[in-house]
């Protein structure tokens, strides 16, 4: 497989191609992003499959892209970056392995103002943007791979495990909306749970695939 190459563009300044190999590419980002420290964005290009990074600096975001088949119009997400000196973990992740690279970078929401939202407000919408249920169901497993195990009764999947109501806002509001959509049965956490667990009980449609998410 030939290496990836990039090209970086700030604003309407010049463009610049970037050396093959995802560390001199992010070594020659930096540079690049330290000469257009002004920019209102820097986009990254992946020439090879059309896919995109965009550093919204002046809105503390990033935009991904990538081409949809059938459709003229690619398909965008948007993500909310906390401080500017975190776009760099954007940027490596999206040169080593492009545009699902960065799938666990943070909440990614359909539309740009969706920011603005509370966190509760950002999971419902991220939800009801999930248009399938094998998509609801990708979904789910990414949040319990990343947070959650089977209780030692075998009967319940724990979501969010020590965390307090508190952390994971967003998604916890995400997971609560399609375990609904699912028709997946919450149960009461038991007493001394942290209490921003979710407790949801064992479904086949999701023991089918536990064992290549765990």
């Amino acid at each position: 497989m030939a290496p990836r190459q990039f090209i970086f563009r700030a604003g309407e300044g010049e463009q610049q191609r970037s050396p093959d190999g995802a560390q001199a590419a992010y070594e020659a980002f930096q540079a690049y992003a330290d000469e257009h420290a002004d920019a209102e964005s820097i986009r990254i290009e992946d020439e090879a499959t059309g896919e995109a990074l965009v550093l919204l600096l002046t809105r503390g975001a990033v935009a991904r892209t990538r081409a949809v088949a059938g459709s003229a119009e690619p398909h965008t997400e948007y993500c909310a970056v906390a401080r500017r000196n975190l776009y760099g973990r954007f940027v490596m992740r999206f040169l080593e392995d492009g545009y699902a690279g960065v799938d666990h970078s943070g909440l990614w929401l359909r539309e740009l103002a969706d920011l603005d939202a509370s966190p509760e407000e950002q999971g419902e919408r991220r939800a009801a943007a999930v248009s399938t249920e094998r998509e609801a169901l990708d979904e789910v497993l990414r949040m319990w791979s990343d947070s959650g195990y089977v209780d030692p009764t075998d009967q319940y999947y724990v979501f969010f495990d020590t965390h307090t109501l508190e952390m994971s806002r967003a998604e916890r509001a995400e997971l609560l909306a399609l375990v609904e959509r699912l028709g997946l049965e919450r149960a009461d956490p038991p007493a001394g749970a942290a209490s921003g667990e979710v407790w949801v009980r064992k479904d086949e449609r999701l023991e089918a695939e536990l064992e290549q998410w765990s």
